[in-house]
């Protein structure tokens, strides 16, 4: 092994400097060489100045995104500001030294000495250094201030994303549709929709987060809270409304995706990207060929997985599987009803809820106050009389009784008949049948019937919403055809009408709305106010005026929204 000599104060000391692991303790008389303690990154979190260390270091990260390597302790110090206001004054310069060394025994920080401004014998023998981040320090503050950003961000429900995501799948539509598509466009638009795609998702992850703990609201500013409530709300409902209609629309390109060919695309984007993982080189001919080919099927993986989670976003695979579009608007809606109830929850606390010793002090107050026993015997009659009514025998016969006798709601109770206790009920009150208890009954096939009529129900309206939309315009009136419309058709035409209806402007003519599960829109325009016309159906025949109507299936092909 190669040795190394160092000069220590006048005595000269071997050790092997080759290998890091390895450092001399002190002068060679010591005769031990032992090895360096393993870093320690993230031990200054659970420190005493923990604060102080944290501030050390994002000087150092904030230096480095100024290209700036080395740091002296007096640059840490003039960056160091205490209190959380901004400024209160520098930290004093041994502080800094300290925090400095310490960083650097637990590995985060390096030392080199510091010759550059030595002009005299002292300064030589003064210790001096020039301290920067080391690998473990760089990874360590990275990933304190990625978790520290995790859990702060509120994310958001980002309506403009869906928008991007349905144009950037109607443009890799387009490509799909070619006989020959560019790979580079289809490469870039599929980087595009992943990454705003992946955007969404985590936003919307960090955003239902951080309602929850908003719906959890203990305490706080309540008049804040619920001055905040209302635009949250309104913003929820927006985005939901949103999620409904550009849903729909991103499901059904993804089918048109899938029926187009999108595997094509997926193909050309990860034989680019292993062009580039695999660059051909001067190596055996097969090697290359091997490799290339293990880094094609890594990334055509990749992204059949991408695509994937995009279809399963905006794609049920069954009634048991609904889509995470679908998660997401039912934790929306659930998140308004329980922002709801907490602040009804609030406004209860802030009138003061009334329970039972509440009531009792009132009462016994009452009773204080009664000018006499007489008035006394007469609250504890109004305040107790009552309490056997708990205990109503009420049965068949009873209810019989009460049907002949068939008593107006004013009738005194003085005049009113007698009502029958049970003395059992009155003396012990209710109490349990002794035996086993009964089984837990399977709900099993139940759930099964379920979910049966759910898919047929679902199958059912599908097939409806495909009758029932139009290839273009046409005349209310010829809408229904020569064998009119059967009752599903019937239920769907006068829901989607109505929302049209609805969605009009006064003095205006034409209108188009789109149901609220974003399966269906419809375009209605008003011909002739005067003319009535007939529109026969299984249940009747519905009669208005004459309009061209335009009704569009939004749900996907094959599949269910």
């Amino acid at each position: 092994m190669a040795t190394a000599w160092k000069w220590y104060g006048g005595r000269s000391c071997a050790g092997d400097f080759r290998d890091p692991a390895l450092r001399a303790e002190g002068p060679c008389d010591s005769g031990r060489v032992t090895t360096a303690p393993p870093p320690q990154p993230f031990a200054y979190l659970n420190a005493p100045k923990a604060e102080l260390y944290g501030q050390v270091l994002t000087v150092f990260a904030q230096a480095r995104e100024r290209f700036i390597v080395h740091l002296r302790p007096e640059d840490v110090a003039g960056e160091l500001r205490w209190g959380a206001d901004g400024g209160a004054g520098t930290v004093p310069l041994e502080a800094v030294g300290g925090a400095l060394e310490q960083l650097v025994e637990w590995g985060n920080l390096r030392a080199d000495a510091d010759t550059g401004r030595v002009t005299s014998v002292e300064d030589f023998h003064r210790a001096r250094y020039l301290y920067q981040l080391t690998r473990h320090g760089q990874a360590a503050l990275r990933a304190v201030l990625l978790y520290e950003e995790a859990l702060g961000q509120r994310g958001q429900l980002q309506s403009v994303a869906l928008a991007d995501i349905a144009e950037q799948l109607g443009l890799l539509l387009v490509l799909a549709e070619q006989r020959d598509p560019d790979p580079v466009k289809a490469h870039l638009l599929l980087l595009q929709l992943a990454d705003r795609f992946g955007s969404l998702a985590d936003n919307a992850q960090a955003f239902m987060a951080s309602l929850r703990r908003t719906i959890d609201f203990q305490d706080g500013d309540e008049e804040a809270f619920i001055a905040y409530k209302d635009r949250l709300v309104e913003y929820i409902e927006r985005f939901i409304a949103d999620l409904a209609n550009r849903g729909a629309q991103i499901a059904d390109l993804i089918g048109r995706l899938e029926g187009a060919g999108v595997a094509r695309l997926l193909l050309a984007a990860a034989r680019r990207e292993a062009s580039d993982a695999v660059p051909l080189g001067d190596g055996q001919e097969e090697a290359v060929d091997a490799a290339r080919q293990t880094a094609l099927t890594s990334a055509l993986t990749a992204w059949e997985n991408r695509w994937r989670g995009l279809t399963d976003w905006f794609l049920s695979r069954s009634s048991r599987q609904p889509s995470q579009a679908k998660l997401l608007r039912g934790a929306a809606v659930s998140a308004i009803t329980g922002l709801v109830n907490t602040v009804a929850a609030l406004n209860e606390r802030r009138g003061g809820r009334t329970d039972r010793s509440a009531d009792f002090r009132a009462l016994a107050r009452f009773f204080a106050e009664a000018p006499d026993d007489a008035a006394a015997h007469r609250l504890w009659r109004a305040a107790f009389g009552l309490t056997p009514a708990r205990h109503l025998t009420v049965d068949a016969v009873t209810e019989a009784l009460w049907q002949d006798a068939d008593l107006p709601a004013a009738t005194p109770w003085g005049e009113a008949p007698p009502l029958e206790i049970s003395p059992r009920l009155r003396e012990t009150g209710s109490y349990e049948r002794r035996g086993a208890p009964n089984r837990v009954a399977d709900r099993a096939p139940a759930r099964q019937v379920l979910a049966e009529l759910v898919e047929q129900e679902a199958e059912q309206t599908a097939a409806a919403r495909a009758r029932l939309a139009t290839d273009g315009p046409v005349l209310l009136s010829a809408l229904a055809g020569p064998n009119g419309l059967d009752a599903q058709e019937f239920r769907l035409f006068l829901a989607v009408l109505g929302d049209a209806l609805s969605a009009r402007i006064p003095g205006e003519s034409e209108s188009s709305a789109v149901t609220s599960d974003g399966t269906m829109e419809i375009r209605l325009k008003l011909v002739d106010a005067q003319e009535l016309v007939e529109i026969p159906t299984v249940d009747g025949v519905l009669s208005g005026p004459e309009h061209v109507v335009e009704i569009i299936d939004l749900a996907p092909a094959g599949g269910r929204q």
